[in-house]
């Protein structure tokens, strides 16, 4: 089979963009999480602005908040919500602990899975906070490889500028903020509905 002198052009690009992307990543500083974070200012609700594309919240069309509840033993209760196609809630219920070693609140590892199961040494994820307004409007929330990001602010809409220094100091960090996908919020907070469980 002759591929044509187009083909191996585009193969060829294709190539070089993939090392060119690798190399940039290899490149980029470690990621850092901020000094520290009051987990009783940090508690509360979040509504997510942008995230990475991720498996997880594929269905999610929108209104996605997440809700931190700490607990007596230095845990903290995660509610995530989101709205799907069909304008029904999907709910995820969650624990966060602080990494082992780590007193800074800033760096913590979740899970999801049933209360039964957390004690097993797997299903856990890594949960930074990498950057955080000091009056605790705004968040961002990574990991170590960069793979996922989340923008969060205290209310549905967040200014224009403040939102797009955040993204320009994610891109000077090394994160792939070309890929951002932004939520759809309401302008005003919702009134969640009162079938949606709190467990």
């Amino acid at each position: 089979m002759r591929l044509s002198l187009t083909t191996i052009l585009t193969v060829a690009s294709l190539a070089v963009a993939t090392v060119a992307l690798a190399l940039a990543a290899d490149d980029a500083p470690p990621v850092r999480s901020v000094a520290s974070v009051d987990a009783q200012r940090y508690a509360g609700t979040w509504y997510e602005l942008a995230r990475l594309p991720n498996s997880f919240q594929a269905k999610c069309e929108g209104n996605v908040t997440a809700t931190y509840q700490p607990t007596g033993s230095g845990a903290i209760k995660v509610i995530n919500r989101c709205r799907e196609a069909d304008s029904k809630w999907a709910v995820a219920v969650g624990r966060a602990t602080p990494v082992r070693g780590d007193d800074s609140g800033a760096k913590l590892k979740v899970s999801f899975l049933p209360t039964w199961l957390r004690w097993m040494p797997v299903g856990r994820g890594d949960y930074w906070v990498v950057m955080l307004d000091d009056d605790y409007r705004y968040a961002v929330v990574s990991e170590p490889s960069r793979e996922y990001l989340w923008i969060l602010s205290r209310t549905p809409q967040l200014d224009s500028g403040i939102y797009d220094g955040i993204v320009a100091r994610l891109r000077a960090d090394g994160y792939p903020v070309n890929r951002l996908v932004q939520t759809p919020q309401p302008a005003a907070a919702p009134q969640v509905a009162r079938n949606v469980p709190l467990i």
